[in-house]
Protein backbone atom coordinates (compact mmCIF):
# COMPACT_ATOMS: atom_id res chain seq x y z
CA UNK A 1 0.00 0.00 0.00
CA UNK A 2 1.27 3.22 -0.74
CA UNK A 3 1.50 6.51 1.54
CA UNK A 4 -0.92 8.14 -0.75
CA UNK A 5 -3.57 5.47 -0.68
CA UNK A 6 -3.06 5.37 3.46
CA UNK A 7 -3.58 9.05 3.34
CA UNK A 8 -6.38 8.97 1.79
CA UNK A 9 -8.21 5.72 3.40
CA UNK A 10 -6.79 7.21 6.83
CA UNK A 11 -8.88 10.44 6.24
CA UNK A 12 -11.36 8.82 4.32
CA UNK A 13 -11.41 11.14 1.22
CA UNK A 14 -10.77 8.15 -1.07
CA UNK A 15 -14.46 6.06 -0.64
CA UNK A 16 -13.50 3.95 -3.10
CA UNK A 17 -10.72 2.19 -2.39
CA UNK A 18 -9.10 0.59 -5.59
CA UNK A 19 -6.18 -1.95 -4.63
CA UNK A 20 -5.19 -2.34 -8.77
CA UNK A 21 -4.11 1.33 -8.48
CA UNK A 22 -2.36 0.86 -5.36
CA UNK A 23 -0.16 -1.95 -6.99
CA UNK A 24 0.27 -0.10 -10.30
CA UNK A 25 1.75 2.96 -7.80
CA UNK A 26 3.66 0.27 -6.23
CA UNK A 27 5.21 -0.97 -9.19
CA UNK A 28 6.27 2.13 -10.44
CA UNK A 29 8.39 3.18 -7.52
CA UNK A 30 9.89 -0.77 -7.71
CA UNK A 31 13.49 -0.80 -10.48
CA UNK A 32 12.79 -3.05 -13.57
CA UNK A 33 14.60 -6.05 -12.99
CA UNK A 34 15.76 -7.36 -16.58
CA UNK A 35 16.75 -10.98 -16.70
CA UNK A 36 19.88 -11.76 -18.71
CA UNK A 37 19.92 -14.66 -20.65
CA UNK A 38 22.48 -16.88 -19.39
CA UNK A 39 25.63 -16.52 -21.88
CA UNK A 40 28.86 -18.99 -21.69
CA UNK A 41 31.64 -17.27 -21.02
CA UNK A 42 34.52 -18.54 -23.36
CA UNK A 43 37.24 -15.90 -22.74
CA UNK A 44 39.50 -15.35 -19.55
CA UNK A 45 40.90 -12.14 -19.11
CA UNK A 46 43.89 -12.05 -16.51
CA UNK A 47 43.36 -9.66 -13.47
CA UNK A 48 47.19 -8.08 -14.32
CA UNK A 49 45.78 -7.05 -17.69
CA UNK A 50 43.57 -4.85 -16.36
CA UNK A 51 45.00 -2.18 -14.33
CA UNK A 52 43.64 0.51 -13.13
CA UNK A 53 46.94 2.98 -13.85
CA UNK A 54 50.50 2.24 -15.23
CA UNK A 55 53.06 2.75 -14.00
CA UNK A 56 56.76 3.57 -14.93
CA UNK A 57 59.65 2.73 -12.98
CA UNK A 58 63.15 4.85 -12.79
CA UNK A 59 66.40 2.20 -11.95
CA UNK A 60 69.66 2.98 -11.30
CA UNK A 61 71.33 0.02 -11.15
CA UNK A 62 75.02 0.09 -9.62
CA UNK A 63 75.79 -3.71 -9.98
CA UNK A 64 74.78 -6.24 -12.56
CA UNK A 65 72.55 -8.30 -9.65
CA UNK A 66 70.11 -5.45 -9.76
CA UNK A 67 68.96 -6.69 -13.38
CA UNK A 68 66.79 -9.34 -11.61
CA UNK A 69 64.62 -6.73 -9.92
CA UNK A 70 64.32 -4.33 -13.51
CA UNK A 71 63.07 -7.99 -14.35
CA UNK A 72 60.74 -8.53 -12.14
CA UNK A 73 59.59 -5.03 -12.95
CA UNK A 74 58.81 -5.93 -16.01
CA UNK A 75 57.50 -8.92 -15.33
CA UNK A 76 54.65 -7.17 -13.15
CA UNK A 77 53.67 -5.13 -16.37
CA UNK A 78 55.22 -1.99 -15.53
CA UNK A 79 57.47 0.16 -18.06
CA UNK A 80 61.25 0.92 -16.98
CA UNK A 81 63.31 3.65 -17.74
CA UNK A 82 67.20 2.35 -17.12
CA UNK A 83 70.47 4.36 -16.63
CA UNK A 84 73.57 3.05 -16.73
CA UNK A 85 75.58 6.63 -16.28
CA UNK A 86 76.67 4.91 -13.07
CA UNK A 87 77.82 1.39 -14.07
CA UNK A 88 80.72 0.33 -15.64
CA UNK A 89 80.38 -0.53 -19.14
CA UNK A 90 80.90 -4.62 -19.26
CA UNK A 91 78.15 -4.82 -16.34
CA UNK A 92 76.01 -2.07 -18.31
CA UNK A 93 76.03 -4.69 -21.50
CA UNK A 94 75.46 -7.37 -19.18
CA UNK A 95 72.32 -5.62 -18.03
CA UNK A 96 70.83 -5.23 -21.61
CA UNK A 97 71.25 -8.57 -22.42
CA UNK A 98 69.73 -9.82 -19.77
CA UNK A 99 66.70 -7.30 -20.48
CA UNK A 100 67.00 -8.00 -24.02
CA UNK A 101 65.98 -11.41 -23.13
CA UNK A 102 63.70 -10.69 -20.63
CA UNK A 103 61.64 -8.17 -23.07
CA UNK A 104 61.79 -11.24 -25.95
CA UNK A 105 60.06 -13.51 -22.98
CA UNK A 106 57.56 -11.62 -21.98
CA UNK A 107 56.65 -9.80 -25.81
CA UNK A 108 57.80 -6.38 -24.48
CA UNK A 109 60.56 -3.99 -26.23
CA UNK A 110 63.07 -2.44 -25.48
CA UNK A 111 64.63 1.62 -26.68
CA UNK A 112 67.52 3.45 -26.53
CA UNK A 113 66.02 7.00 -25.10
CA UNK A 114 69.51 8.15 -24.59
CA UNK A 115 73.50 8.01 -23.70
CA UNK A 116 72.90 5.18 -21.42
CA UNK A 117 69.47 5.25 -21.10
CA UNK A 118 67.05 2.22 -22.18
CA UNK A 119 63.02 2.19 -22.04
CA UNK A 120 62.14 -1.17 -21.28
CA UNK A 121 58.44 -2.04 -22.20
CA UNK A 122 55.94 -4.82 -21.46
CA UNK A 123 53.52 -5.95 -24.07
CA UNK A 124 50.64 -3.80 -22.47
CA UNK A 125 52.35 -0.23 -22.83
CA UNK A 126 52.28 1.28 -26.57
CA UNK A 127 55.37 3.40 -27.00
CA UNK A 128 54.89 6.04 -30.06
CA UNK A 129 57.46 8.32 -31.71
CA UNK A 130 60.96 8.74 -31.07
CA UNK A 131 63.63 10.28 -29.44
CA UNK A 132 66.65 11.24 -32.10
CA UNK A 133 69.80 12.48 -30.87
CA UNK A 134 72.30 15.12 -32.56
CA UNK A 135 75.84 13.58 -32.17
CA UNK A 136 79.12 15.10 -33.51
CA UNK A 137 81.63 12.63 -34.52
CA UNK A 138 83.79 13.30 -31.07
CA UNK A 139 80.86 12.38 -29.17
CA UNK A 140 80.02 9.00 -31.36
CA UNK A 141 83.15 7.79 -30.65
CA UNK A 142 83.12 8.53 -26.99
CA UNK A 143 79.60 7.28 -26.98
CA UNK A 144 79.68 3.65 -24.46
CA UNK A 145 77.25 1.39 -26.20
Amino acid sequence: MSIKSKFKTFFFLDDEYNEEEDMMEEEELEPVKQHKPHVQKQNVVSLQSVQKSSKVVLIEPRVYAEAQDIADQLKNRRAVVVNLQRIERDQGKRIIDFLSGTVYAISGDIQRIGTDIFLCTPDNVEVSGNISQIMSENDFDNTRW
